[in-house]
């Protein structure tokens, strides 16, 4: 019994040692400490699809609050701003029912460019002048280009909101 209690002591102390090294991981939390409050803009379209600029810029503000330790505040006193505005909304027809050659999944990609800068200094934190994000729908079963666009603007918002952490 002694002798297995000395070499759980040496299991330990070997575990300590090694956990003390570290290995990369981390539990803090993978967002700037440096800034605490975020001003989304609004974002301004190139498409002629109108209100899908709102729709994203309310998106991306909710994914703000809930994914993110920011503040959303008025752009006089947020520490940063994200801005951007959406370049182009494209429909695609992904398959066709072979029998009627009607739409059977179909595609929505939007195309942005966003910008994430810090107010206080200037400083471009993230920027991405082309930014994709590509959802589906399907006709057949009830849903339509609103559906699709509804879908793809939530995703390009949590993809956004996403690279707002730091780099590894």
């Amino acid at each position: 019994m002694k002798r297995f209690l000395c070499q759980v002591g040496r299991f330990s102390a070997v575990a300590a040692m090694f956990a003390s090294w570290g290995c990369g991981y981390s539990t803090t939390r993978p967002f700037r400490d440096d800034i605490q409050t975020v001003h989304v803009a609004m974002f301004a379209s190139k498409d002629f699809r109108r209100e899908l600029e709102f729709s994203l810029s309310e998106a991306i503000a909710k994914r703000v609050e809930m994914d993110t330790p920011y503040r959303l505040a008025r752009r006089a006193d947020a520490d940063s701003e994200l801005s951007g505005e959406i370049l182009q909304v494209r429909e695609n027809v992904l398959g066709t029912d072979f029998r009627t050659d009607r739409p059977r999944e179909q595609g929505v990609t939007i195309v942005s460019r966003w910008r994430w800068k810090d107010l206080r200094s200037g400083e471009i934190l993230r920027e991405y002048p082309r930014f994709l994000h590509t959802t589906t729908y399907i006709p057949p079963v009830g849903e339509t280009f609103s559906t699709g666009a509804t879908r793809g603007v939530e995703g390009m918002a949590v993809r956004i909101v996403g690279m707002m952490e730091k780099e590894w």
